[in-house]
């Protein structure tokens, strides 16, 4: 079951609210349906946590946070979800976006080796910004509804493998 599933691993509802820069939200965390784990919330969550997590900018969280508020979709899958963009994950993502915006873009592929100054990126963004960010755009469009879709066809696909379970166990007993 993706509900049970999601819940077991999940932070808790009290976790979120105690980082400062949630509590930015007051209130508006006080939407008990930002809270609720159902299909419509779980599909809204992975599409606003991928789409975040494909962003390269600092604090996606308080992004997903802030799209999840409206769209009225689960806080704790969301603030998970964006987390699939990590130390580890950044530069396979970060390349992956930018060999895709090259290739909607028809560039060459510029070569260049990571350094970790100021200068080294003002210099990149004129080589490799285009691309990239919309490389990272069109992946986070693609990985939001991609996951949309996803989650909701596993979640009816769960509910009917439980039906049929209670089915099969009732013409049992």
């Amino acid at each position: 079951m993706p509900k049970k599933l999601f819940k077991k691993y999940l932070p808790s509802a009290e976790k979120i609210k105690q980082q400062k820069l949630i509590n930015l939200f007051g209130s508006l965390l006080h939407d008990g349906n930002l809270w609720h784990l159902n299909r419509r919330s779980a599909r809204g969550a992975f599409a606003v946590g991928l789409f975040w997590a494909w962003i390269p900018m600092p604090f996606q969280m308080l992004a997903a946070a802030a799209t999840a508020i409206p769209l009225r979709v689960n806080m704790p899958l969301t603030l998970a979800l964006v987390w699939t963009s990590n130390p580890l994950t950044m530069p396979i993502m970060f390349y992956l976006s930018y060999l895709i915006g090259t290739v909607v873009l028809a560039q060459p592929l510029e070569p260049f080796a990571f350094e970790a100054s100021l200068e080294w990126l003002r210099h990149s963004l004129h080589t490799i910004g285009k691309p990239f960010l919309l490389g990272s755009l069109l992946m986070a469009i693609t990985a939001s509804i991609s996951g949309y879709f996803l989650i909701d066809w596993l979640w009816r696909l769960s509910v009917k493998k439980a039906q049929l379970a209670k089915l099969l166990k009732n013409r049992k007993g």
